[in-house]
């Protein structure tokens, strides 16, 4: 509730990169938005990060050019940073802190919920369940994304992280519940070049419809990259609670986000932490992630895909490290795989889905999902260290079988996982593991039971009959 007397400051005694200090402040709380009037009458939106009875230190959205320490008036409203949202901010496009990018008017709220958000009772938290399909069949068949979970894609610099991010965005569905399903894309700190990609895609394909995009470019205020994500997963709050949606929200780039918590960090003359990072950036990482999931009693839920750049292709750096400890696997791009035309170039090996076997199986899936994804990544695992064995000993050393499992390594890379815009069901995923399979010898599918054997293979007991 707005207080009835709200006091003007002019004792702004600092400015550092985009924050403010404010002396002597009364009666001011921790995450309260404030009004900023600068001397040629110009309005600027801030927020209270830090408070002491001495000062208070105010980030400012817009940028602190032509802020002064004589003339500039700050006003504390009482509330927290607040998003209006409503089921017609479907097909949007909205900026960093939720207002409209596009040619159309503002929207008018249902609600003006708190960006923050509000943390779920782990009482309340129902598991992650049922398959979301994003018709990728590196995803869906062998690293498979569960409505509830987080999945984060984990990429390097100039893999095409943000093409397959489109891909998942225009494919993604929950196929019972087709019609309850919408994407929030928050984009941060991306280039116009990216940023008009998304958009084209976006609008020539139709998947605009169902999407709420939160645009924030490179050129944006940094403070304003810290609410993008947060305002993003508060419009998923209000489809999926108020709506009973089922959201997939895909956020990307998280290392530019955390580039933003470190830029300001630095700027509040804060003790660095590992490579210069803030010592809280696991516990503000997990007030994002955590968002995600599902409660009892609601039909609604959030899904989420970070996608994060990793420095020199670095997984153990601070930002890919952290994000793997809150979340459940990753999905990891490879450079080598990219150099060789593959398209998305998904490495299925270092990649992982901790809940996959809450999505799969008889009724979600298929029942010979689970033996089928741990055949192919048995077998395609054996073909890849066939292939540092030939580098060593040349091909001619290697028997018939060991030759069957090097084709089969690149025949898979470069027809299961590589599809390009193809939008593959689970259906056509799983028959083209089995066409694979098919190039190996009976005997060799070990992680397979008979009975699916007889069932699903495309030539075992076909000739006798």
């Amino acid at each position: 509730m707005r207080p009835l007397f709200t006091k003007e400051y002019r004792t702004v005694s600092y400015v550092s990169g985009p924050l403010i200090y404010v002396e002597r402040p009364r009666r001011i709380s921790y995450g309260e938005v404030a009004s900023i009037t600068l001397p040629d009458g110009e309005e600027r939106t801030g927020q209270v990060l830090d408070i002491s009875r001495e000062v208070a230190v105010v980030q400012v959205y817009e940028g602190t050019n032509r802020v002064d320490d004589r003339d500039t008036r700050v006003r504390f409203t009482g509330e927290p940073q607040r998003l209006d949202v409503s089921i017609e901010m479907l097909g949007r496009v909205f900026d960093g802190l939720g207002r409209p990018r596009d040619t159309r008017p503002p929207i008018v709220p249902e609600e003006r919920p708190d960006i923050n958000g509000m943390p779920i009772n782990p009482f309340a938290r129902d598991k992650p369940a049922d398959f979301v399909q994003t018709g990728v069949s590196a995803i869906d068949g062998l690293n498979t994304l569960v409505r509830g979970q987080k999945l984060p894609i984990f990429s390097g610099a100039g893999l095409p992280a943000n093409r397959l991010a489109a891909q998942i965005t225009r494919q993604s569905r929950v196929r019972e519940e087709e019609g309850n399903f919408a994407v929030v894309f928050a984009a941060m700190g991306i280039t116009w070049q990216e940023a008009s990609f998304f958009t084209q895609e976006f609008e020539e394909t139709g998947a605009l419809e169902r999407v709420i995009f939160f645009l924030n470019l490179a050129d944006d205020p940094t403070i304003e990259r810290i609410a993008t994500p947060r305002c993003a997963l508060t419009a998923a709050e209000h489809l999926a609670y108020a709506h009973d949606l089922h959201v997939l929200v895909i956020m990307t780039d998280m290392t530019n986000y955390c580039e933003a918590l470190r830029e300001i960090s630095t700027a509040r003359e804060e003790v660095p932490g590992r490579r210069g990072y803030p010592g809280y950036m696991y516990t503000d990482l997990s007030s994002l992630y955590e968002r995600a999931g599902r409660i009892k009693g609601r039909n609604g839920s959030i899904t989420q895909i970070p996608i994060l750049t990793m420095p020199d292709d670095d997984i153990t750096h601070p930002v890919p490290d952290l994000t793997g400890y809150i979340t459940e696997g990753q999905i990891v791009l490879s450079r080598d795989l990219f150099r060789r035309g593959i398209d998305p170039p998904i490495d299925v090996l270092p990649s992982l889905s901790r809940l996959m076997s809450l999505g799969i199986g008889p009724g979600k899936t298929r029942e010979d999902h689970r033996n089928v994804s741990d055949q192919v990544y048995a077998s395609y695992a054996y073909g890849r260290d066939l292939r540092r064995l030939v580098a060593i000993v040349g091909e001619e050393a290697l028997t018939e079988l060991d030759r069957a499992y090097l084709a089969f390594a690149d025949r898979f890379e470069g027809g299961f996982v590589s599809q390009r815009n193809e939008d593959r069901s689970i259906e056509e995923t799983l028959g083209i593991a089995w066409e694979l399979l098919s190039s190996l010898p009976v005997h060799e599918l070990k992680r397979i039971s008979p009975e699916l054997i007889d069932r699903y293979h495309p030539t075992h007991g076909k000739e006798e009959s």
